[in-house]
Parts: structure tokens; sequence; C-alpha cells
């Protein structure tokens, strides 16, 4: 069985940063691509970023695009998600998912795709 364990959220003012982490555990966490969704109250789960299993590729959501980046360290087992200019707009649960398949080619935007997820960590942008 996978955990996935997010930290790192909280509350920050409009134009500030915050780094999110994913601890995971197991032994096959540099096997699998990983993504980052986040939800608001009342909206559904959407997708932020995704990086492959060898970080070597990444992808984001229109919306973050140039404000966040998604890095990984096999070693550690933790996938990041820095966040910088945050926006009121990005107040939301941050939720960590592991790839359903392994060795995955092409990065998934999807929750469906996704096998494994974290309990969520929040973050709130106060204008």
């Amino acid at each position: 069985q996978v955990q996935l364990v997010e930290s790192g959220g909280g509350l920050v003012q409009a134009g500030g940063s915050l780094r999110l982490s994913c601890a995971a555990s197991g032994r096959t966490f540099s096997s699998y691509a990983m993504g980052w969704f986040r939800q608001a109250p009342g909206k559904e789960r959407e997708f932020v970023a995704a990086i492959s299993w060898g970080g070597r590729n990444t992808y984001y959501a229109d919306s973050v695009k140039g404000r966040f980046t998604i890095s990984r360290d096999n070693a550690k087992n933790t996938v990041y998600l820095q966040m910088n200019s945050l926006k009121p707009e990005d107040t939301a649960a941050y939720y960590c998912a592991r790839d359903a398949t392994v060795g995955a080619t092409v990065l998934h935007m999807t929750p469906r795709e996704y096998e494994y997820w974290g309990q969520g960590t929040q973050v709130t942008v106060s204008s």
C-alpha cells in the first residue's frame, strides 16, 4: 500500500509563495509519474501539474504556468510544488497523486489516471 502525505500549506498574502511537499512510502516511487491537483469548495478537482518518473518532463495547467514549479527528489521519495506569485483564486485544498501506470511516458491530467492520493493540504491566499 502506498501512502502519500502532503505538507507545507498555509495562509499567505497575494503575491506570496509557498512550497508544498508530498512524501511517499514504498520502494517504487521513482517508477511513477506524480501529479498535483487542487479542489476549491463547490468545485471539481482540477489538475495543477505533473512530473515524469525521472523528473525530466513536466506539464502545467495554463492557470499556474510560469508561477508554479513541480519537482521531485527520488532519493527522498518526495515531490514538491513551488508556488510563487500566489493569487486568491489559488485558494484550495492541494492533493498529490501517483500515476496508476508504472513508467508512464505520457503525463496525465485527469484524476482517474491516478491511483493513490494524499489527504490534502489547505492553501489560502488572502487579497
